[in-house]
């Protein structure tokens, strides 16, 4: 076995081959390559070479990796209890991190939270205490969205291939409307009425129990929301008695230049879903919201063994404290104009790029080959992405059409960190042929 040659394990190529032999064909790997060691926005493989870090472990890393506060706080909180399962024996991390994220939320009326230990898990029960509260049952996403691998998830995403195929049926009562794309002919006006067609040829309002969708679409392209469009779902949700989720499970923590992209609505979210980077690196997601609603399943209706796991309560304070100490709002807002601006320049070279957008510092250009937007650029994004990733720097794709890169660079790169990255990513389009 690989104890016999541990030289020949410590190569991507044969540690590779034992994870083929080893794991499903379905657990995706982007790039062939296994990490030793990491440090802010950098990380370096077993064999020894460096890259910058643009993917952030996908939006979770916004305080980099191994922060040294988030590394004590979780430290210090091993050395008093890891695990008694908050159900049974309860600590004190896990309520002063309720109360600390409820304060940080949008909305003037009383509010409640509780955790999980996945984005997936804080969406599944958003949708369990929105049908407890309603007594309804149908629950209304959007296209392009991503909500999670389980099959709740899988049922409210809104991309058939890879996350449902061959996956069916999904569950009931779950409906789809157009999201907001200008840039794919669907407006705000059109988006509103696919809801409203909703009502008229698939479920009555009565019996939705909420509408949900992500400030900014992640997986789906970094479209981010209209306010107009935020406003007009609002206005529905209050004529219907609907309730209204906002999935910041990606643009949570920071990442769009305020704590939750919410705090930029005109309007509130009657529950808010968190996870990935609000505890800078472990597993950890929240739930948040009126209190009335969370209210409304029985006791002992919510809950999981290790949902907010005390290391992870202990690392999500910390990434509190450091986004206060360092200010990293404001440079969550400066590392968007930096990187945008880049891209900007970047889209003057190369008529391929058709569209630089985002909100904060969640920033992505769309691709469609020789400008031409009927024709999205699917190949020669993924072109982009393999020749970044052999110059040193991870990128990641994304979009319904797979023609969008995003960046998701921890919110702590310097400004030399970032420079060096977008350089980078610059000899990759020319090295793709873009």
């Amino acid at each position: 076995m690989h104890r016999d040659n541990p030289v020949t394990a410590k190569t991507n190529a044969a540690l590779m081959a034992r994870r083929r032999a080893a794991l499903p064909a379905g657990l995706g790997q982007t790039y062939e390559i296994f990490v030793e060691r990491a440090e802010n926005a950098e990380v370096w493989d077993v064999e020894g070479k460096r890259y910058i870090d643009f993917c952030g472990g996908i939006a979770v890393l916004n305080t980099g990796h191994r922060h040294p506060k988030v590394v004590a706080a979780v430290k210090a909180q091993m050395d008093k209890v890891h695990h008694t399962a908050f159900q049974v024996l309860a600590y004190e991390p896990y309520v002063e991190l309720a109360e600390r994220l409820i304060a940080k939320a949008p909305g003037s009326f009383a509010k409640k939270a509780f955790f999980m230990s996945t984005g997936a898990e804080a969406v599944e029960n958003a949708v369990k205490v929105a049908r407890a509260y309603t007594k309804r049952s149908a629950i209304i996403a959007f296209g392009g969205a991503f909500h999670g691998r389980t099959l709740m998830g899988m049922a409210l995403t809104g991309k058939v291939a890879p996350y449902k195929a061959g996956f069916g049926p999904m569950p009931a009562e779950v409906f789809h409307a157009k999201f907001p794309t200008p840039l794919h002919g669907v407006s705000t006006a059109d988006a509103l009425a696919s809801v409203e067609a909703l009502f008229k040829y698939d479920v009555e309002p009565a019996r939705v129990a909420a509408i949900i969708l992500e400030p900014v679409q992640g997986e789906g392209g970094f479209y981010v929301a209209p306010k107009d469009f935020i406003n007009g779902l609002r206005k529905l949700c209050d004529t219907h008695g609907i309730l209204l989720i906002a999935d910041e499970v990606q643009t949570g923590a920071g990442r769009t230049g305020t704590w939750l992209a919410a705090e930029q609505w005109d309007v509130a979210p009657d529950i808010i879903t968190m996870a990935k980077s609000m505890a800078g690196g472990f597993p950890l997601a929240a739930i948040i919201g009126r209190a009335e609603v969370l209210d409304a399943p029985a006791v002992g209706g919510l809950g999981s063994t290790y949902a907010g796991h005390a290391p992870a309560c202990a690392a999500a304070l910390a990434v509190l404290d450091v986004f206060e100490q360092e200010d990293l709002l404001a440079r969550s807002r400066a590392v968007g104009e930096r990187l945008t601006a880049s891209l900007k320049k970047l889209a003057a070279k190369h008529v391929c790029i058709q569209d630089v957008r985002g909100l904060g510092a969640m920033v992505a250009v769309e691709l469609f080959d020789g400008g031409d937007r009927s024709k999205p650029a699917a190949e020669l994004t993924k072109r982009i992405c393999a020749e970044a990733i052999q110059r040193g720097l991870v990128l990641l794709s994304c979009g319904t059409y797979a023609n969008v890169l995003r960046i998701l660079v921890p919110l702590t790169a310097s400004d030399a960190v970032l420079d060096e990255g977008m350089a980078i990513m610059a000899d990759a389009f020319v090295a793709a042929g873009a």
